[in-house]
This record gives C-alpha cells, sequence and structure tokens, in this order.
C-alpha cells in the first residue's frame, strides 16, 4: 500500500482570505505536481481533506489528475494540531492506496510517526505543495518511497 501525504498549496493571508483559499500560484504549483505525477502513472483509490479550503482546494485539483473516478472526500483527525496516533493506528487496516491532503505541523508528524515510531524529528522537509510517498513493507514497517516539492519543477 502507498501512502500519499501532501501539504497544501501555498494559500492567502488571513486578512485577504479569512477562509485562507490557495493563491494563484499555490493553484498552479499543485496543477503541476498533479501533472508529474499522473504522467508517472500514479493514482489512488481515494483523497481524503481536512475540511479546511486551502487543503479541499489542493485535494480537488489532484482529483482530477490521480483519482478520478475515486473516493474524494473530508476527514477528521488530520486538522493542524490533531494527534497523529488516532490517524496511524487507523492506517493499520488501510488497503487502498489512499491521498490525505492536511496541513503543518501534522503532516510532519505522521510521517515521522509511521517512519521512525516517533512525532520527532521531523524526517521529511515539507512546503506548500509538497507531496511524501511512503510505502507499507510487508513487514508492515513505512518507508519513505520518495518527495516531490514545487520548486523542483
Amino acid at each position: 500500500m502507498r501512502l500519499y501525504l501532501v501539504q497544501h498549496g501555498e494559500s492567502l493571508p488571513k486578512d485577504v482570505d479569512p477562509e485562507r483559499g490557495l493563491t494563484d500560484k499555490g493553484k498552479e504549483d499543485v496543477t503541476h505536481i498533479a501533472a508529474l505525477l499522473s504522467k508517472a502513472g500514479i493514482q489512488v483509490n481515494r483523497i481524503l481533506h481536512s475540511g479546511k479550503k486551502r487543503a479541499e482546494e489542493t485535494a480537488l485539483l489532484l482529483q482530477s489528475c490521480l483519482a478520478p473516478g475515486g473516493k474524494f472526500g473530508e476527514t477528521d483527525g488530520i486538522a493542524p494540531l490533531d494527534p497523529v496516533d488516532p490517524v496511524a493506528d487507523e492506517m493499520e487496516t488501510w488497503q487502498d492506496d489512499t491521498m490525505l491532503v492536511g496541513h503543518l505541523p501534522f503532516t510532519a508528524k505522521l510521517v515521522s510517526q509511521l517512519v521512525v515510531g516517533k512525532e520527532g524529528p521531523a524526517v521529511a522537509a515539507f512546503r506548500p505543495g509538497s507531496v511524501v510517498c511512503l510505502e507499507r513493507e510487508e513487514t508492515g514497517n513505512w518507508v519513505i518511497a520518495w518527495m516531490i516539492r514545487p520548486e523542483l519543477l
């Protein structure tokens, strides 16, 4: 199983948009990442997001390329300050390739928890629009397969 953890794209400041939707650059970055992943043959069975506007907009841009017929929706437990253990425990039963679109510090803590067994220190350097791909090995251990950040495109 593969798990794709995504930090939402660059978002507007609260004084410009209280709901903090994506900037034009954020939309462009995520669109480029989605196109690259699609060209590489990446497909997911479901995309889940935190429900915050910036995460939902990011997830929608990714869905069109990576999960056009897959499940899509909001999920609890992946907000910026949520604890990672409940989600990490739930993932043990997941079989389908899944993409979670969320926020820092949650996404960074979840990667660390899954890979090294504790929330810190960070083992992946997220930036807005970044994607980390984790693979669950037959032993049940998670490893980082790859990471892409918008500035690499």
